[in-house]
């Protein structure tokens, strides 16, 4: 079965030899491109967790299968540009737009930073709303 996930090819610049010819490419791959999404959605204040069942995410953390807890991401990269979107949980009694809005700046800021590519947008997808109380219910 051939993967169809892809790979972003770019020039880094100073990736060049000194008589112009190339080195080599590099090559980010959007499982990288994911992990940096999570870690950068998981910082802001406010976001519980990426969404996602809970069950099935901590059992693809023990077999070490991240491909099923990343289908809350999407990436679709074009080129040197890379297109985001994320579905969080966040905490209940936080302003959703304002957790929301800083998530796209850290993910914008931390995958340019990262990657060198431009990131064009970010979608985020409040889930749903977590609470202390709801674990004191089930």
């Amino acid at each position: 079965m051939k993967e169809n996930r892809k790979a972003h090819t770019s020039r880094i610049p100073g990736a060049l030899k000194s008589d112009g010819s190339e080195m080599g490419l590099i090559k980010i791959h959007e499982n990288v491109i994911s992990s940096i999404v999570r870690k950068a959605a998981c910082s802001v204040n406010g976001v519980i967790r990426i969404a996602g069942s809970p069950l099935v995410d901590n059992i693809a953390e023990i077999i070490g299968n991240r491909r099923i807890g990343d289908r809350s991401i999407a990436i679709n990269i074009n080129g040197d540009t890379v297109a985001i979107e994320v579905k969080v949980n966040i905490a209940y009694g936080t302003h959703l737009p304002t957790v929301a809005a800083n998530v796209q700046s850290a993910i914008m800021r931390e995958v340019e930073k990262m990657t060198g590519m431009t990131v064009t947008n970010v979608n985020v997808i409040v889930q749903e709303l977590d609470t202390e109380e709801r674990e004191d219910e089930i």
